[in-house]
């Protein structure tokens, strides 16, 4: 593996593990293992597909797009302006989560030493990473790498010292009550595809960008297998004690010094997908807005923290809203993006899906079955 491939890989699985995993034990204690595990199996496999199809439209472009830009020059004006709607309220909607969790976890971080409010701790958290959005994403990929490394070794001294401690019985295998609560935040929690372009940016030749394939396969596996093991990790050892950010429950079971390290997980797992759907969001606006760098820095910045000063801070809600309903919106107009990039592409990709027409269908019905449900549950 070159070091492209790795920075890729990186940035990839940083963006995907972001607030969504703080969520999943929560929503695991709530439903079920196994509802959980059917979950994880189905929508790993469905949105890992998507990203292979969305990595393919920007390989037969030449022209830099996002999701919007691609719409509008495959689809038309309809699907441009669907796209700009779900990639802004979900990339806004996206950074005001982390912005949440991201002072909830400062605040435990900063306990030993001194107190702080979690509304000046989502300030500080905020202002330095929308400073760093600003470096592009060369600045940002190296970032990326150094605190995936962190929150791999951080991950391994929770796991060491949390597993003495699971206890399977704690561990529902069914509640049927709850056990459609699942499907929102796991898509959630899975989605990253916001990084494909700017990874197929970082990929400078035909050589490296023949990987990107290999790359989104690699990511998948990485996190659909972490994600199940931390879920089921923290479900099993705070039980019917699990809550929505995953550190509270386990306070008075491991103590404070762990719930320290995993503040300190959390703040790095959330930086790095803020740091790339922040980039993510500018550039859209950049390029399929034709909007000027200050404009589209200062929007991308500005408007999520608005919203956090508003007082929306119901992440569940938030979260299941975002995975079920733009999750879906964005994961079709992908698939219909992909077959008419297949006729009308203006580049040779470097790798080319051969997708049986059933399994597109099949995609499609389960994200808009997923989004109606939500819809009705709501």
């Amino acid at each position: 593996m070159n070091n492209s491939f790795l920075l890729a890989l990186s940035t990839l699985v940083g963006t995907i593990v972001g607030a969504g995993i703080f969520g999943l034990p929560y929503v695991i204690s709530k439903s079920g293992v196994i509802p959980g595990i059917f979950y994880f199996l189905l929508l790993g496999g469905s949105v890992m597909l998507l990203h292979l199809l969305f990595g393919e439209i920007c390989l037969r472009t030449g022209e830099k797009h996002r999701l919007m830009g691609y719409a509008s020059m495959y689809l038309g004006g309809w699907a441009r302006t669907l796209a700009a709607l779900a990639t802004i309220a979900g990339s806004v909607g996206a950074l005001l989560v982390y912005i949440i969790f991201g002072g909830d976890f400062l605040v435990i971080a900063a306990s030993p030493f001194f107190h702080i409010s979690s509304e000046f701790a989502s300030f500080v958290f905020w202002i330095f990473l929308s400073l760093c959005v600003l470096g592009g994403i060369r600045l940002i990929s190296r970032l990326e790498f150094f605190m995936s490394l962190a929150m791999l070794g951080i991950g391994a001294v929770i796991f060491f010292f949390a597993l003495p401690h699971f206890t399977p019985s704690r561990l529902p295998l069914v509640e049927g009550s709850n056990i459609f609560l699942p499907y929102g935040i796991i898509l959630f929690a899975l989605v990253g595809w916001s990084a494909i372009p700017e990874i197929a940016d970082l990929f400078k030749n035909r050589k490296e960008k023949k990987n990107l394939d290999n790359l989104i396969v690699w990511t998948f596996a990485i996190v659909v297998t972490f994600y199940v093991l931390f879920a089921l990790l923290v479900a099993g050892v705070s039980g019917a004690a699990t809550s929505e950010n995953a550190l509270d429950g386990l306070k008075p079971i491991l103590g404070d010094r762990i719930v320290f390290l995993g503040s300190i997980f959390g703040l790095f797992a959330l930086a790095t997908s803020f740091l790339v759907v922040g980039n993510y969001l500018k550039n859209s606006l950049r390029y399929d807005f034709k909007m000027s760098f200050p404009i589209a820095a200062a929007i991308s910045a500005l408007v999520p923290f608005g919203l956090f000063l508003l007082g929306l801070r119901d992440v569940i809600m938030i979260m299941g809203t975002l995975g079920a309903l733009l999750g879906a919106a964005e994961g079709i107009l992908i698939v219909l993006i992909w077959r008419k990039a297949r006729e009308k592409g203006d580049r040779k990709p470097e790798y080319s899906l051969r997708i049986p027409g059933i399994i597109l269908l099949c995609l499609v019905v389960i994200l808009a079955v997923g989004g109606i449900i939500e819809i009705v549950i709501k």
